[in-house]
């Protein structure tokens, strides 16, 4: 298929990361399998025990080092409400859809990409992984077995053709108080644990300024940023709330300890615990610990894209698999067509214009970093 042909077939599937993206793989697979490829997957069964699988392309020698393209297959979930999710249509120069951006338009640029250019003397590699929405597990799966090592690398997410040479980390806990119940008329019976949150919300707020200390004027907020977006707690409004749970998240900047904001979190605890007459209990559950991750600047992929997109290299203050890139030995750098900020709404779109641009400038990148065959 063409280009807005195929990136349509990729939205018409529901890839929603609570479903199987074997769907998504099946398709790009028949696509790939004419141009040469040898292909295989990889594949585990979630937390919910629905199956997830990367598919990993290779074409040209069986070797470490060339180039790899990589993006994820699934994406967040959409407003029931929204007709054109799944339905892909164009419209003023644009894909619609659930993942037009982010990041199926990728998906079908790198597809497009390999299939105008031919093999060469180094290998080209197309990694289509699972679960980046929820945590880079697949990713993740594919640094852990080992046998994807490129030299350079291109991660597909809407960057607006900008390139990304580096972002944050992405840290999160989520943390129980559990308090002890009681008429909320005699208050000394129990021991809130929504009150609790409250003089610890004062805890983070310190954090938060401690870790504004650090700061790099490359990112925007120059410092680690930190937020509680969900919390819950209590049975009723006249009993003392005996559990409050909450999410705590946090993005470390490059060359902080991304755990440095938990161990100031956990001393936080501890001393709420003790100034209640251990009335309260915490418990905090790590759910992801990922580090920053930077790409020098004179890096030559970060050299050779700024070069292609006439943009200058930028930081971003969200996650990728950038890391997981990097830990398999590669430069990487991030970047792809559409905006990040219609990514994840209603009303998602990508212009066919930019995707076709970006196809280009990916087959470019396969014949400079994987060169002819022979």
């Amino acid at each position: 298929m063409d280009l807005v042909p195929l990136l349509q077939a990729l939205i018409r599937i529901d890839s929603t990361s609570s479903r199987p993206n074997g769907p998504v793989l099946d398709l790009l697979e028949g696509e790939l399998k004419p141009l040469g490829f040898t292909m295989r997957r990889t594949g585990w069964s979630d937390a919910d025990g629905v199956e997830k699988q990367n598919l990993i392309c290779r074409r040209g020698p069986d070797l470490p080092g060339g180039l790899a393209l990589i993006g994820h297959t699934d994406c967040v979930p959409f407003d029931p409400s929204w007709p054109e999710a799944l339905t892909a249509p164009v419209r003023d120069g644009h894909v619609l859809g659930r993942g037009s951006a982010d990041t199926k338009g990728f998906l079908a640029a790198a597809v497009t990409a390999a299939r105008r250019t031919g093999a060469g003397a180094h290998p080209l590699t197309l990694l289509f992984t699972a679960d980046e929405e929820v945590g880079c597990l697949g990713a993740k799966q594919a640094l852990a077995e080992g046998r994807v090592h490129p030299r350079h690398a291109i991660i597909g997410e809407p960057t607006s053709l900008v390139p990304v040479r580096a972002h944050k980390g992405y840290c999160a806990v989520e943390v129980e108080l559990t308090g002890i119940e009681g008429h909320s008329a005699y208050p000394d019976v129990g021991a809130s644990a929504i009150h609790a949150f409250g003089k610890l919300l004062a805890d983070l707020e310190k954090i938060g300024a401690e870790l504004k200390k650090k700061s790099d004027p490359t990112f925007d907020p120059p410092f680690t940023t930190w937020n509680v977006g969900v919390i819950a707690g209590g049975k009723a409004r006249n009993i003392i709330a005996g559990t409050c749970t909450f999410s705590y998240e946090w993005r470390p900047l490059p060359g902080q300890d991304p755990r440095h904001a938990l161990h100031l979190l956990e001393a936080a605890c501890a001393r709420l615990v003790t100034e209640s007459g251990d009335r309260l209990a915490v418990a905090i559950s790590p759910l992801r610990t990922d580090p920053a991750a930077v790409t020098a600047l004179d890096a030559e992929i970060v050299r050779w894209l700024e070069q292609q997109s006439g943009q200058p290299a930028i930081t971003v203050p969200f996650g990728t698999e950038l890391p997981e890139v990097i830990g398999m030995g590669a430069e990487g750098v991030v970047f792809g067509a559409g905006d990040i900020r219609v990514a994840h709404r209603t009303g998602e779109r990508v212009a066919v214009a930019e995707l076709e641009r970006c196809a280009d400038i990916l087959a470019g990148a396969i014949e400079r970093f994987c060169g002819k065959a022979g």
